[in-house]
């Protein structure tokens, strides 16, 4: 695998100090959301030039660090009609953007039906999953264009919950340009997390072939609000067996980054994980 982290999870250092400090901490690729990253220059849409994807382009490359993930996590289910067309721009925008640097993928979660993006029961109805499909399919198709990989992220509280889900809206748009983000610890929940590895064996057999990316990052339980709460690999209670083996066995130099660490952590986690991968026989 080709082991990375979430950028803005790293030291906050001027931009060319921070993605240096990356590739000296031993990361090969980063997660970049531009707005939790980028101080020094605006990264509103209109920023987002030719020039500009060319200068971060070679920042990047000169630091042997691949991008592999543009975040660009808006909610595509948004009814508010005008949210949603700033949104759509936006995805829009990063598209392009994300062509000219020759990122990984432009990942997104999958949004809620309310302008809060907050989880309601409605997230799991079939009429919310026809509403972010519909909004989804000109996103995809404007990333065809482009030659770029769009990545939706299943997260249980959000519209797209499980793997079948996720699944459909797959085998809805249809295009080879829409594949996954897998972040295990995304599909639980306080009612599912003692499900663990059914789940994510599941989500390995239904959608392992349109993988893109893994996220990596750990859970402990909160008994008293019965809620999970993410935190760095090797610091909670996630099993790892089964991710690990499928990105050792189906996925050659995969992009998986961290998630949730620390400037204080992330070497150790990054040591726990990569000793899981190494050790794992196949």
């Amino acid at each position: 695998m080709n082991l990375g982290i979430r950028l803005h999870d790293t030291k906050k250092l001027p931009l060319e100090e921070r993605i240096k400090d990356v590739h000296d901490l031993g990361f090969g690729c980063g997660h970049l959301a531009l707005s939790k990253v980028i101080d020094e220059y605006p990264v509103d849409d209109s920023a987002l030039t030719p020039g500009f994807a060319m200068y971060l382009k070679k920042l990047f490359e000169k630091n042997n660090v691949d991008i592999a993930v543009l975040g660009c996590y808006l909610n595509l289910a948004n009814p508010n009609p005008d949210k949603l067309k700033t949104i759509t721009h936006r995805y829009m925008a990063n598209i392009r953007f994300a062509g000219l640097l020759g990122c990984g993928v432009v990942g997104t979660e999958t949004g809620a039906p309310n302008e809060e993006y907050k989880y309601v029961p409605e997230c799991h109805t079939d009429e919310a999953l026809k509403i972010f499909v519909k909004n989804l399919k000109p996103v995809v198709r404007y990333a065809e264009q482009f030659g770029v990989i769009m990545a939706i992220e299943p997260v249980w509280k959000h519209i797209v919950y499980n793997p079948r889900r996720a699944r459909q809206v797959l085998d809805e748009i249809a295009s080879p340009n829409l594949q996954i983000i897998l972040d295990p610890v995304n599909l639980l929940d306080y009612c599912n997390y003692k499900n663990q590895v059914e789940i994510v064996d599941e989500a390995i057999d239904v959608l392992g072939d349109d993988v893109a990316v893994v996220h990596l990052k750990d859970f402990v339980v909160d008994e008293e609000k019965q809620s999970l709460t993410s935190l760095g690999c090797g610091l909670g209670n996630m099993d790892y067996s089964s991710v690990i083996r499928f990105m050792k066995s189906k996925k050659p130099f995969i992009h998986a980054t961290l998630e949730n660490t620390t400037p204080e952590n992330n070497v150790q986690v990054k040591e726990y994980i990569q000793k899981l991968y190494d050790e794992c026989v196949v």
